[in-house]
């Protein structure tokens, strides 16, 4: 209707805007201040939320980390209470290369800053933990991080809505009662609750988070120690010269980091222990499952030791009940103690998330850590991701997912599923043609830290082009959501893929293992699939596999059973750059599987192969179809020079751009510089 019609029914023009701006002007809702909201929210200002906020920032996102604390790495400050890390920080490598130093830098975050780097904050081989602290204020401080400190988030719970990324918000509730809301939420608050263990006199123990470090406190005493930790043994280390004695007791066989290859296995620098209780000197270690035992107090106030079924037989006295040794009088914990400390590790704590939010597992890791996909993503909740330490139930026992060198790694490769699932940015990937498969592959298992540390967790992908003339790189993609490739990183795997990954030998680590045995090396080719050192394994598949193919793999496999498979031999200095023992190898594998040439040539042998060859090398065609000229060096030029060629052509070495001219007038394919005379129609390794 034209306003001249309204106007004829209804008077003059203004009585109808009135009547039509009325409603409008009296239902409008008022505007609401709801809580405020970031797209993302990280829990914990640690070294696992710092790391993440450093790659949100990078990639200029809405995000927030939220620090009960007034300082980045509260955790830090407390323990470990003795105040020495085991994270080495190894200063020295006598390489410059930045990412091989990481690969012994188990401390440091990843930045783009130099400054940043750990070695700067300690000299000690393993830092006291004050330095950690200093050095994640700086990190957080130096980056311009989003951290709100002194907030508290007590409570965490879904508000379902259609609109949202994950079909629902985090809303997360502070100290004050302030909500916040977020799209995607990354829990990096580690594991802080106590492990405790419920059996009869319990109550009496100490916990390794409040007892005394003073060795003073235990002159003369005799102590049990419940754990079988580094936690254990590192209290055990502070008080072994002025106790009486020391006994450990554990329900499982103490596990030496050396022998199993996990960092969190008891290490070097706490065992003082073993080599007490080994040589005679009182101390000694015990095996037996906590829950089948009672300690009682007696009447001078020391504890004793006894089975949990004498406790049972009806409401005693201390003194009344029945101890093992008046029926064995060689039972070895006879003896009365002062103080037991318990050190049973750490557990995730649950209380401040929704039941909604599904996070505990119920499972092996119920108490210990939340339940996780591969990704790192909650089974329970879409958007939420566990991040740092309280993401090892992936790799535990098997990896470094639980430490700063290799949760820094796991931290980065999450940012990639979020940037190309929220923000459609295909994860990271270089391209190459494919005579340079060879020397990507080496370049990256002798530097890369990420395969290195996470390994057997984390593996590069090498993705194939149409024909095999061509490649794609992707580093450090979690290895168990290889069927999902497509999916999380925007990239098409049609025409076959490698798969690089670290492994030990099957056989090799353990606690029942001497991995010292005198033939544990393997130094010949053809025995490298017996390697039982950290060594690089290629897979090679025509085809993706698939969720069912991964799932169901054969037992110990870190993949499912490729078309063809290759190991590189351990080397000793963890050096595969042997051109006979380890490239050469290496390269007949990739030929093979590709059935191509991925030798690289000088001209003159590109030249020859046009002349009684159908199918040049892929060195050849691509320098043909670049149009790229003879790679310059030194002694061409002086070749050209004694020979009276052209300036542009003497020069060449001096200008890599400067393309030489073949025999018809074409430009010859490009070779590498060369490194001493010799005869231009060998191939190189």
């Amino acid at each position: 209707m034209s306003l001249l019609a309204a106007a004829r029914l209804w008077g003059p023009p203004g009585l109808l805007l009135t009547f039509a701006l009325h409603p409008a002007l009296c239902l409008r809702p008022a505007p609401t201040s709801g809580p405020p909201h970031r797209d993302y929210c990280v829990l914990g200002a640690g070294p696992a939320g710092l790391q993440m906020a450093y790659f949100l920032q990078r990639a200029g996102r809405d995000y927030a980390v939220f620090e009960r604390a007034p300082r980045p790495g509260s955790f830090f400050t407390r323990y470990p209470r003795h105040r020495k890390l085991i994270s080495i920080n190894k200063r020295h490598t006598g390489k410059a290369n930045a990412e091989f130093n990481l690969r012994h830098d188990w401390n440091s975050l990843l930045s783009h800053d130099p400054r940043l780097l750990f070695r700067h904050y300690s000299s000690a081989y393993f830092p006291d933990a004050g330095d950690m602290v200093r050095y994640l204020d700086d990190f957080a401080d130096r980056l311009g991080l989003h951290v709100l400190y002194n907030t508290t988030i007590a409570h965490v719970t879904l508000n379902k809505d259609r609109q949202a990324w994950n079909g629902h918000y985090f809303i997360l509730t502070d100290q004050m009662g302030h909500a916040h809301r977020c799209s995607v939420l990354l829990v990096a608050t580690g594991l802080s609750v106590p492990n405790q263990v419920d059996f009869p006199g319990s109550e009496y123990t100490e916990g390794y988070e409040s007892v005394s470090v003073d060795p003073k406190d235990f002159e003369g005493q005799n102590v049990l120690i419940l754990g079988r930790g580094n936690s254990a043994f590192e209290t055990a280390e502070n008080i072994l010269g002025v106790t009486n004695f020391i006994h450990m007791l554990s329900r499982s066989r103490v596990r030496l980091s050396w022998a199993t290859h996990y960092v969190g296995d008891l290490r070097a620098i706490n065992n003082g222990l073993l080599d007490t209780y080994q040589l005679k000197s009182l101390d000694g270690l015990l095996e037996s499952d906590l829950t089948d035992l009672a300690i009682v107090k007696d009447r001078e106030g020391k504890f004793r030791v006894t089975l949990k079924f004498f406790l049972e037989e009806g409401n005693q006295s201390a003194d009344a009940i029945t101890l093992p040794q008046d029926d064995n009088d060689n039972f070895a914990m006879r003896v009365a103690y002062d103080r037991v400390i318990r050190c049973l590790g750490w557990n995730f704590d649950f209380s401040i998330f929704d039941k909604s939010l599904r996070l505990s597992s119920g499972g092996e890791f119920s108490k210990k850590y939340p339940l996780v996909k591969a990704s790192y993503e909650s089974k329970g909740s879409r958007g939420l991701f566990v991040l740092g330490t309280a993401s090892h139930s992936v790799d535990y026992r098997k990896s470094a997912g639980g430490f700063i060198h290799g949760f820094r790694y796991t931290a980065r490769a999450v940012h990639r599923l979020l940037e190309h699932r929220h923000h459609g940015v295909a994860w990271p990937s270089t391209e190459h043609p494919v005579s340079q498969l060879t020397s990507s592959i080496v370049r990256r298992i002798n530097e890369a830290s990420g395969l290195y540390q996470m390994f057997g967790v984390l593996a590069d992908v090498v993705l194939l082009k149409e024909n095999a003339t061509a490649f794609e790189y992707l580093e450090e993609l979690p290895v168990q959501m290889l069927a999902q490739l497509e999916t999380i990183t925007g990239r098409r795997a049609r025409h076959g893929l490698f798969v690089i990954n670290m492994e030990y030998g099957r056989n090799f680590s353990g606690p029942d293992k001497d991995v010292f045995f005198h033939d544990r090396s393997v130094g010949h080719t053809e025995d490298a699939w017996q390697s039982n050192f950290l060594h690089p394994v290629i897979y090679y598949y025509r085809h993706l596999p698939t969720e069912q193919e991964v799932r169901f793999r054969p037992a110990d496999w870190a993949l499912p059973r490729p078309t063809a498979i290759h190991h590189i031999v351990e080397d000793f200095l963890t050096d595969w750059t042997a051109p006979v023992g380890h490239i050469l190898p290496l390269r007949r594998f990739l030929e093979n599987c590709l059935d191509t040439d991925l030798r690289s040539f000088y001209a003159e042998s590109c030249f020859l192969f046009a002349l009684t060859h159908q199918k040049l090398p892929p060195f050849c065609q691509q320098g043909y179809l670049r149009t790229q000229g003879l790679v310059g060096t030194e002694s061409l030029r002086r070749h050209g020079a004694e020979r009276r060629f052209p300036q542009d052509y003497a020069t060449v070495g001096r200008r890599r751009e400067d393309r030489a001219q073949g025999p018809e007038g074409g430009p010859l394919a490009p070779g590498p510089p060369l490194l001493q005379p010799h005869d231009s129609n060998k191939e190189e390794l």
